[in-house]
Parts: structure tokens; sequence; C-alpha cells
């Protein structure tokens, strides 16, 4: 979530070290695990699983990333600048409050599919189902794969918008006084965080992941983008599911 200074221009003049979220060397530390699970996934051999394999994927995919916002909460706990609750902005006080992200979040999942569906037509990415087959081995199969799947795609729709919205462009944005530059190397990050997809959906992910940012950036909560997160995945999941067979 970026701070409601404008995106052209500097954040408010204060000494950047007093608006960190968190130690500098938690950040890199976290960066450097991100990047290395990143880096782990994409030398990996993805082949065919079986039913008990990917419902053990699933669980570990869903507890590593609670593991990490754990981290996460931790540094700024410790640092003690800043509370979970405010990373995440926002407040469903009254059913208003939730229709309206509600709403916000399903217009931007119709945007961000016409966007990444225009771009994955441009870079042939429709027209390659090799490609696509790449991913295959992450699509759930049985019913209990299915809602393990709806866990997956919740679990990322919160836990990767603390991580990336919430926590990365922030801390960046207090790093560089700017920002801008918060939104964008958040999204850069975020893309590169993808790298078993390969290098063009990384790409497509980092235009994403901007997108996202600068929804967190307008709303000055990360609520819209972690419902449209969780949604892309959940329709992302059933899509490669059909795929798949």
């Amino acid at each position: 979530m970026a701070t409601s200074a404008s995106i052209n221009g500097p954040i408010e003049p204060v000494q950047s070290s007093s608006r960190l979220i968190a130690p500098a060397w938690h950040t890199l530390l976290l960066l450097v695990v991100m990047l290395g699970l990143s880096f782990a996934g994409a030398n990996r051999e993805h082949h065919a699983l079986t039913h008990s394999q990917r419902v053990i994927m699933y669980i570990v995919t869903m507890a590593s990333e609670w593991i990490v916002v754990a981290f996460v909460f931790w540094g700024i706990h410790r640092h003690k600048k800043i509370t979970l609750r405010d990373l995440i902005g926002g407040k469903w006080s009254k059913p208003e409050d939730f229709l309206l992200d509600l709403a916000i979040a399903a217009g931007f999942l119709f945007v961000s599919m016409i966007v990444l569906g225009g771009l994955g037509y441009a870079f042939g990415l429709t027209k390659n189902h090799a490609d696509a087959q790449k991913l295959a081995f992450l699509a759930p199969r049985s019913t209990l794969e299915v809602l393990l799947w709806f866990g997956v795609s919740a679990t990322a729709g919160f836990c990767e918008e603390v991580i990336y919205r919430g926590y990365f462009q922030r801390q960046i944005t207090a790093w560089t006084n700017l920002a801008w530059v918060g939104l964008v190397m958040q999204g850069v990050l975020f893309g590169f965080s993808h790298g078993y997809e390969g290098a063009i959906r990384m790409f497509l992910i980092a235009i994403f992941g901007t997108m996202f940012g600068l929804v967190a950036h307008w709303r000055k909560s990360l609520r819209p983008g972690m419902l449209t997160h969780a949604g892309y995945d959940i329709i992302a999941g059933l899509a490669l599911r059909v795929i798949a067979k």
C-alpha cells in the first residue's frame, strides 16, 4: 500500500529512514528468500503429479506463504512503526464498505483480464498450447483438489498482497522517498517471484503486480486487490483444469 502522496512526486519531506516499516536487514533477507524460492521453482523439473502429490503441494504452498507473512508481521512488529492492520488499510465497518471494495475488485478483475489477455495474445501465449501445458501440473483435478485450490487462491490473495503491495511497496517508497518507485519495483519483484512460469509470463505478472500497486495506492487499502487476486487465481486454476483434461 502506497502513501497518499502523488505517484509522480516525492513523499512528504521527512527522513526516509524514519518511514521505514521494518529494519533494512529484514527486507533484504525477505527479498533473498522470495527470489531464492522463485529461482528454485524455475529450475525444478515440473512433471505430472499424482493426486496425493498435488494435495501436498497445495498444503505446502499455503503454509509457506503464511510463514512469510508471519515473518513480515514479526519485522514490522519489531520496528514498531506500523501494525499489520495499518499495512492492509481500509475498513469494513458496514456492509456498504465491503460491497464497494467488491465492486472495485470485480471491475479491476475484468480490466486486468482484458489487459493480460491482450498482452498474452500479442506474445503468442494464447496460441502456444505447449506453453500452457507447462503449468498443467498446478491444475486441480478432484473435488478435494478444487476445494484446496480455493484455499490456495485465498491464501495468495491475502498473503501476496500483504508481502508485495503492503510491505515491499511501502518499504521501497520509504527507501527512495518516491512513491512511484515503490509501486513499480514491487511489481517487478512480484514478476520475478514467479520464476516457474517462464520469462514471458513473469513479465506479464510484473505488469499485473504494478496494476495491483496502482489500486492499492488509489484506495489506500489492500482489500480490493486481495479480492481480485483471489478471484483471478481461482479462475486461472479452473482454466488450467480444463486444459489439463
